[in-house]
């Protein structure tokens, strides 16, 4: 009898334990074989969530143990030609009957009242899609100025009633994923549709900057998994945001306060944005991701990240600490051509240009002449020095390559300076950074900007932005 009992338990534990999973079964008579895949949205890509190959009745299968996140969910049929997508929240038996003759009016989706909704939103797109394409042709074909008119009219129309229709169903179903989803997707309103002024423009800016995540809770992991909300996050933080790093800073840690209580969309939001500025698109944007490492990723917020991606991100972060903008470069301490000790802080100069350079490089031997040549015809009649480190790229003697290519081009006026390799020996002995960590050199040449006290003012910049940054800074106050 305690036998039975058990056997009966174990039955009851294992149903339970089936109830808390999903299963996705598909209805596709036109394929008898082949792999189907069970996709989702993650960002730009979809990914793999289960695959199942296709029965010779056309059915096949995706059960797991565990339930799915909630998101938007792609089945790729056999071949991966044709696809169809559904939603999936907390119900998570769904059943899919798929006829590919014609996938949006022919698909069925049981299982889910949450589906009802979005098949009915990708109809109604789809018909308001095709008449607002046809009526943008007609308007561009137009021959007559009435024909025009009548075509635009029409088209803002189909829009107004695409409009009016996500309004309804956003009003009439406050609780769906489909509400979140349209919210999520919604632009802000224009404050004002014709700005005459300045202010006018500037108060449109920070209207729609304060809307522009008006329909999204960072708290909700369901968006992640939609094709817009990665698109919505690279538009606000290349194009709405000031591209000030401080600007930045204070703007990542809200969003990633706010999504502490949602792991699937804190996880998200960390790992594009270090993506996105470990290697940024504008100068000083750097001190992002040194700040996300600090405060996220050396504190072990980031569990999911394996050793080698950890071990990647940290020495990123410390290549980058020692040469942030507005911070003091690190003092470089090194010997000239006849031996003679020469730092980097006994340059006495208003501006000194740091030219990090090897004499084999060949990109090194077109533009250090040239660095020269704009250096002699503007900088150093401002006072500006050029401060210039031997970088050899291998293990051999580079030093008389160096000293025959200095007077050959006649580099009179740089400091130059290198360091043996005895010395760099001692350093690493000694555990203290070289100058390749200290200043994030793995290119030739790379130049840096400081200012009279050694601050870095830029880094990484081409002559020619050298040469630009320098006359805003020469340019006469108004």
């Amino acid at each position: 009898m305690k036998k039975y009992i058990f056997f009966a338990a174990a039955t009851i534990f294992a149903n339970l334990g089936f109830a808390q999973g999903y299963q996705v079964s598909l209805q596709a008579p036109q394929y008898k074989s082949g792999i189907a895949y069970l996709t989702y949205y993650m960002g730009a890509n979809l990914n793999v969530e289960d695959s199942a190959a296709m029965s010779n009745t056309g059915l096949a299968i995706f059960k797991g143990e565990k339930k799915l996140p909630g998101g938007i969910y792609v089945i790729v049929f056999p071949g991966k030609r044709l696809r169809t997508e559904f939603l999936i929240d907390k119900e998570q038996k769904i059943n899919i009957s798929a006829d590919t003759t014609d996938l949006l009016n022919k698909t069925v989706v049981t299982g889910s009242k949450e589906n009802i909704l979005y098949v009915q939103y990708q109809k109604f797109v789809a018909q308001k899609g095709r008449q607002l394409e046809e009526e943008r042709i007609a308007f561009t074909m137009s021959a007559t100025k009435a024909d025009s008119l009548l075509h635009e009219k029409n088209y803002n129309q189909h829009n107004a009633a695409l409009n009016a229709y996500r309004e309804g169903l956003i009003k009439n179903n406050p609780s769906a994923m489909m509400t979140a989803l349209l919210k999520a997707m919604k632009e802000p309103a224009v404050l004002t549709n014709n700005p005459i002024t300045r202010q006018d423009t500037i108060n449109n800016y920070n209207y729609y900057k304060a809307h522009y995540w008006d329909g999204v809770t960072f708290m909700d992991d369901r968006i992640i998994r939609s094709p817009f909300f990665l698109k919505r996050l690279e538009r606000y933080y290349r194009e709405i945001v000031p591209q000030a790093a401080d600007s930045i800073i204070k703007d990542v840690d809200y969003k990633l306060l706010l999504a502490r209580s949602s792991p699937e969309m804190y996880k998200f939001l960390l790992n594009w944005l270090t993506d996105e500025y470990i290697n940024p698109k504008y100068m000083g944007q750097d001190a992002v991701f040194v700040h996300l490492f600090n405060k996220y990723h050396s504190k072990g917020l980031t569990s999911w990240l394996n050793e080698k991606q950890m071990e990647s991100i940290s020495r990123r972060a410390y290549m980058l600490m020692a040469n942030l903008i507005g911070e003091k470069g690190a003092n470089l301490e090194m010997i000239d051509s006849t031996g003679k000790p020469s730092a980097l802080y006994d340059v006495n100069a208003d501006y000194t240009v740091i030219c990090f350079w090897d004499p084999n490089c060949g990109h090194c031997k077109e533009e250090v002449p040239r660095l020269d040549s704009i250096y002699q015809a503007s900088w150093k009649k401002h006072n500006l020095k050029i401060f210039a480190v031997l970088t050899p790229d291998d293990k051999d003697n580079s030093k008389p390559e160096w000293v025959k290519f200095t007077k050959e081009h006649k580099l009179n006026d740089w400091v130059h300076v290198y360091k043996t390799k005895a010395m760099e020996e001692s350093d690493y002995a000694a555990q203290k950074p070289g100058f390749r960590q200290l200043y994030d050199i793995t290119l030739t040449p790379t130049l840096y900007l400081l200012d009279k006290d050694k601050h870095i003012i830029g880094k990484k910049l081409t002559i020619f932005q050298m040469n630009e940054l320098l006359e805003i800074k020469w340019k006469p106050k108004p």
